[in-house]
């Protein structure tokens, strides 16, 4: 007898004038064509046609090797493979032990080809000033242990999976570096259960871009 599938939302719900990081602008969501004007052009049809002006850095965002690297992928290169029906598994940071997560707690072979997600509960402060400051981050030694051992992407959700208390971003430039794309600001991984599920974070197909939104879920069942 099959178990259906739930599908789990993991990602932030972008809205107009939300702030993400501190100093970077909020999206400005509006009408292009009205409900109003729609039912003048088209004989009494109504029609909505949004305009959406942000940076790629909103809400849940995925960065691709690009973003960090001139010559690295961009969004419209990433291999659907890399993004979509990934197995993942979760890893659960104890609050209590400070911002730094230096020590992954996992076996090689339960990372290897899978979505990595840190469930740090950041997400709890989510557009509060708490949200922007003392988050919890990957260390430069726990980035290059996920890298050599194969994991497929990396996620977490706080602000920034690097420590923004310098200009040093060594999480990025490893993992990046290595073609593992990180999805940062994801929210609710506590209602993934203890065997992981299936991780989908795909962006829009943008040449040119190294960032971009995110409706990321995990298939559980």
């Amino acid at each position: 007898m099959s178990t259906a599938k739930r599908m789990l939302d993991v990602s932030h719900t972008v809205e107009h004038g939300m702030i993400t990081y501190k100093g970077f602008p909020g999206p400005i969501i509006c009408d292009w064509l009205s409900r109003a004007e729609a039912r003048t052009r088209y004989n009494g049809a109504e029609f909505q046609i949004g305009k959406i002006e942000m940076i790629g850095n909103t809400g849940t965002y995925i960065d691709s090797p690009f973003h960090r690297y001139e010559n690295g992928k961009d969004l419209s290169e990433l291999p659907l493979e890399s993004v979509a029906d990934l197995d993942c598994v979760v890893v659960r940071v104890d609050p209590a032990a400070g911002p730094a997560i230096d020590e992954v707690g996992l076996s090689r072979d339960s990372v290897r080809g899978r979505a990595v997600l840190f469930h740090t509960g950041w997400d709890r402060h989510w557009r509060t000033p708490a949200y922007l400051d003392g988050h919890p981050y990957l260390t430069e030694r726990a980035a290059d242990w996920l890298a050599k051992s194969g994991a497929a992407l990396v996620g977490i959700d706080s602000m920034n999976i690097d420590s923004i208390t310098t200009d040093d971003r060594p999480v990025h430039s490893v993992l990046l570096g290595r073609e593992i794309p990180i999805v940062e600001h994801l929210r609710g991984l506590e209602a993934i259960p203890p065997r992981g599920g299936r991780f989908s974070a795909v962006p829009v197909k943008v040449k040119g871009f190294g960032t971009f939104p995110v409706r990321a879920f995990v298939s559980v069942g």
